[in-house]
This record gives C-alpha cells, sequence and structure tokens, in this order.
C-alpha cells in the first residue's frame, strides 16, 4: 500500500454537502478527506455551508455559500433547493467541471448541484443518513428516487448498503452500482499514535466516540453498563448530546468521562490510551470509518454487528448485543486485560484496517469518473 503523493488524476469534480463547514458525522470527514486541503486525493470545487454563527478554520479548497432556510419537507424544500442552485450557479464556472460527485442522494444539495450543472455527467455517493432520512420523510425519499434515476453510477461503500437502497428505490438499474469501500487516511495507517504502556489492572477502558443520536445506541450501551463493575466508560461526542445524556448517566449509576469534541488526531491519540471502542450502533452505519480508525490506532472494536458494520468489521471485532446486560457482561469480562485477548484482536484490527486506505477510495472514484468523461 502506498499512500498518493498529489491528486488522483481525473476530471475536476464539483461537489457539495448542505451542512454548515464544522459540522460532525463520518460523513463530512470522508468528504473532507477526499476534497480538500493543499493536495487533496480528488481534484475539485467542494462547498458547504457557512455556519450561521462565527466563521470557523476551514481547510483549504473549501467553498462556503451563504444560504439559509434549510428544509426537508416541501414547498420550503424546493425554495431552499431553488436558492443553492443560485448560489451554485454563482460559485462555479461549468466549464472547468467534468463531473458532479453527488455526496447523499437526498436532501438540498444533490437536486441543487444537479440543476446548476445540468449537462455534466452524476455520480451518486450514498451515506447511512440518506438511507435514513429518506425511510422517514417522504419527500426526501422523492429525492434519492429522483437521484437514482438521474446518476449516471452509484457508488455504495458495502453491498449491505445497496441491499437497503434497492428496498427503498427498487426501480434503480443495478448495473449503475458500483461497490467502492471508504478509506481511512493512508498516514493513519503508516503512522498510527504509539500505545502508552499500559499499568496492571483489571479495570478495562471502555470508549464511546460519535454523535449520541437514538440511532447511535448510547442510551442501550450506558443502560448495559449500569450492573457492570470494573469498566471505566470515556465518551467523546458533541458537547450539548453529552449533557443531554446527563440524566441518563445518573440513574444508571454510571460514572463516564467526557473528552470532549474531538478533532481527528486528539480522536487517535484517544484510540491508543483506551482498551476497547464501543460501537452500538443499532439500524445502520455507512460503513463505520470511526470504527477503522480506531483498528488502524491499534483499539480493539466492540460492535452491534448492524448492516454494513458487520460487513466491514466481521470477525476482526467482537459482535454483542447491547439491548442485553447479561451478553455485554460476558464480553466485556472476555475482554478485560487480565484474559490475553486483547492482543489478537489488535493485531486483528490492523489488519482489517489496512484493507481500506483512502488512497484506494480515491483512486477508484477517479476511474469511475474517466468512465464518464473520456469521451
Amino acid at each position: 500500500m502506498s499512500p498518493l503523493v498529489g491528486p488522483a488524476p481525473g476530471p475536476l469534480a464539483a461537489t457539495f454537502v448542505d451542512l454548515p463547514a464544522g459540522s460532525p458525522g463520518g460523513a463530512v470527514e470522508l468528504f473532507l478527506d477526499l476534497y480538500t486541503g493543499h493536495r487533496p486525493l480528488i481534484p475539485s470545487r467542494a462547498f458547504m455551508l457557512a455556519p450561521t454563527g462565527p466563521r470557523p478554520s476551514t481547510p483549504a479548497g473549501l467553498g462556503l455559500l451563504s444560504v439559509t432556510g434549510k428544509s426537508l419537507a416541501r414547498p420550503s424544500f424546493s425554495q431552499y433547493v431553488t436558492t443553492l442552485r443560485r448560489a451554485l450557479t454563482a460559485a462555479i464556472d461549468p466549464s472547468q467541471i467534468g463531473v458532479l460527485h453527488l455526496h447523499h442522494l437526498a436532501f438540498g444539495a444533490t437536486p441543487a448541484l444537479m440543476r446548476a450543472l445540468p449537462s455534466h455527467p452524476r455520480i451518486a455517493l450514498v451515506h447511512g443518513t440518506d438511507l435514513m432520512f429518506a425511510k422517514a420523510h417522504r419527500d426526501q425519499l422523492q429525492v434519492l428516487r429522483e437521484t437514482a434515476r438521474a446518476a449516471d453510477a452509484i457508488v455504495v461503500p458495502t453491498s449491505a448498503m445497496a441491499d437497503l437502497l434497492l428496498k427503498l428505490a427498487p426501480q434503480i438499474n443495478r448495473r449503475k452500482i458500483t461497490h467502492i469501500p471508504w478509506g481511512i487516511p493512508d498516514h493513519l495507517l503508516t503512522n498510527p499514535p504509539v500505545r502508552p504502556v499500559r499499568t496492571a489492572t483489571s479495570h478495562l477502558r471502555l470508549l464511546y466516540a460519535g454523535r449520541s443520536t437514538a440511532e447511535r445506541g448510547t442510551e442501550a450501551l450506558i443502560k448495559s453498563l449500569a450492573p457492570i463493575q470494573g469498566v471505566e466508560l470515556s465518551i467523546a461526542a458533541p458537547r450539548a448530546q453529552f449533557h443531554a445524556l446527563t440524566p441518563l448517566l445518573q440513574r444508571a449509576g454510571v460514572r463516564a468521562r467526557y473528552l470532549g469534541w474531538l478533532r481527528r488526531p486528539q480522536l487517535w491519540k484517544a484510540f491508543a490510551e483506551h482498551d476497547v471502542l464501543a460501537v452500538p450502533s443499532t439500524t445502520l452505519e455507512g460503513m463505520g470509518r470511526v470504527a477503522l480508525e480506531a483498528q488502524a490506532c491499534g483499539l480493539p472494536v466492540l460492535y452491534q454487528p448492524v448492516p454494513s458494520l458487520s460487513e466491514a468489521l466481521a470477525a476482526s471485532g467482537v459482535a454483542t448485543d447491547f439491548t442485553h446486560s447479561a451478553a455485554i457482561a460476558r464480553d466485556l469480562d472476555q475482554l478485560r486485560p487480565a484474559r490475553g485477548l486483547l492482543p489478537a484482536l489488535r493485531q486483528a484490527g490492523y489488519a482489517n484496517a489496512a484493507r481500506y486506505p483512502l488512497s484506494a477510495t480515491a483512486e477508484a472514484l477517479a476511474e469511475l469518473s474517466h468512465q464518464f468523461t473520456s469521451t
């Protein structure tokens, strides 16, 4: 595996995620990893929304659009898309663009980008939030189906994502669907943080990292830990979401150390300082890049075997049921340092994470883009 030394060869892509810069989430991190920085892996004109508050520090190559009125339901959604389209038209020279990379089949950015650049090839990239919101919102389901029909290619990171997409939009031409796993930064694979020497202790240092929304399963995690002794729980999440968990933590009698909402280098360091990452997602993970990054840092993963996550991790992690305290107690007991299982799981995790270099993702997307722009 050799990391890319410069941008992946390919046509200039126009791409847009209609979230404010600085928003949390794995899809945002993937977007920034691929398209921004002084030497982006994929050459592009990449955009996010300008936050309403102070302007954050943004990576090189990321444009910000000052658009408000975000909506999910018509008729306000239609006006929102029109406003986005106007902002994109003012910001992009169509003659410079070779292809559209449509991150998310739903939401406003995708229809706005297609209307701003109607004659360019369209590659749609599916994320877990697309499917969850399309399932919950009728108008977003319609956007997803319209995007799937209009796209020249649809990229899914796992076969499980393709199966779920086809349930929501069964009329999709299956030949459009291409499997390209979401990768993690090459430098994390080649130069992971050093793991501090662990002093002898029977306590298990358990880490939860991510948003604490309902589908992430944090409530089940906390309830399952209530009767278990000898586990030190740390949480890295947005501050407001952690504060929302405080009453539940108090009722369950679970003490948790709050680490903050960590920037990725800080998160990677936290991975190296814990024994196990808990991933209790209840419904769906697009790819589970946080789990893969944890494995690259030598942190074994205990996970709920939901679609995509079980495909990405399989036997390299420990599958469990976070809704049953007895199952969690049994599996956490097996993972205690004194049991001696952690070193083998670290090695399995390293090997699994090495299968997913970000450079391979960029190269595959560049090759796919070439297929629609070389004629």
